[in-house]
Formats: structure tokens, sequence, C-alpha cells
């Protein structure tokens, strides 16, 4: 994955190929990109593609088998389920429709 941490059931990240963790980002003054995701879902894929073709760092938090983070996930996402949850500088986003929409009209460009 490039652009990409995983975190892991009980707390551990695996970093892919990252071309910029988000704590660089931080520093940097780049936004901070969560999503939460789960492994068999195609629009997680989908959006975490979206993400790696337009270079932007992302957090990807797995809420398969984890009841904390998916619970953490519903919250934020205001009472939503569903997965991929994305989230830009804290902000709910949505899901990979509204990520799409808002590649399209260019508002993800200022995130690079």
């Amino acid at each position: 994955m490039i652009g990409s941490v995983v975190v892991k059931p009980g707390g551990g990240c695996t970093a892919g190929s990252l071309r910029r963790s988000a704590a660089a980002s931080r520093l940097v003054g780049v936004a901070r990109v969560t999503i939460y995701t789960s492994p068999v879902c195609p629009y997680c894929a989908l959006a975490k593609r979206l993400l790696d073709q337009r270079a932007i760092a992302y957090d990807e938090i797995d809420v398969a088998s984890d009841g904390e983070r998916r619970a953490e996930m519903v919250e934020r996402a205001g009472g939503l389920r569903t997965v991929p949850q994305i989230f830009i500088d804290g902000k709910h986003v949505g899901g990979y429709a509204e990520l799409r929409a808002l590649a399209d009209t260019g508002g993800l460009s200022a995130l690079r």
C-alpha cells in the first residue's frame, strides 16, 4: 500500500510503503485523512485506491474484528455503521461516493 498505515485490532500498526505518514503530514500542514475499513469491503478498496492514486497519505483503521474501533467509527460518523467511513482533519466526509464526489470537484487536490 502506498500512503497508508493499517491499524490492526489491539492498536498495533503495520506500515506499507509510506510516501508520507500522517504524523509527517501534520508537521508540514497537510490534512490528515483517516479511513475506517474492513478487508472484504469493495468500496473500501476503491476509496484507498483513489487516495493512493493521488498520493494522499491516510491512516487506515480495520474495524472488521475490533468492536471498540467499530464503536468509535459509529460515534464519529453520527451513527453510520457501513464502511468505509472517511474523515479529513477530523471532519466526516462520508463513504466512497462522497470521497469520489469530492475528488471529482477538485476537493482533494489540496491534500497532496
